[in-house]
């Protein structure tokens, strides 16, 4: 939410409708949530499915063999992922609980070996409610 927040507020100065602003939040803060973003507008649900492409390959057996070659051409994977996983971690790391309920949880369990990461079911039979 930090990069959504970021935005607005940047944006906010170029007079920009709130309509728009509100799009290009959700565009930054639903372009790691498969599954919400692709029910949104257009432009949220396709730096969703191109962030999928570069990071993970989902839709990679759909491109030709040049339209990759054109893609890496123009966007040399250099190292990518060797220095993707790292590069991810080092923007939350100092706040691991917010990884909780989605994928930025599995980079900490990679990155840091005494991570706990807290699981939902956990999260109700912990809940401070007397049964």
């Amino acid at each position: 939410m930090d990069g959504a927040n970021a935005a607005r507020e940047f944006l906010k100065g170029h007079g920009l409708a709130p309509q728009t602003l509100q799009l290009v939040w959700d565009i930054v803060a639903l372009h790691t949530s498969p599954g919400i973003a692709e029910y949104k507008e257009a432009e949220v649900a396709l730096l969703n499915y191109g962030v999928a492409l570069d990071v993970v390959g989902r839709g990679y057996q759909d491109l030709s063999e040049q339209q990759r070659q054109e893609i890496i051409m123009q966007f040399p994977r250099t190292d990518f992922k060797k220095t993707i996983i790292p590069t991810f971690y080092e923007g939350f790391k100092h706040k691991p609980d917010t990884t909780f309920g989605n994928m930025n949880a599995d980079i900490c369990a990679c990155m840091a070996p005494d991570f706990h990461r807290k699981n939902f079911c956990d999260a109700i039979l912990y809940s401070p409610w007397a049964d």
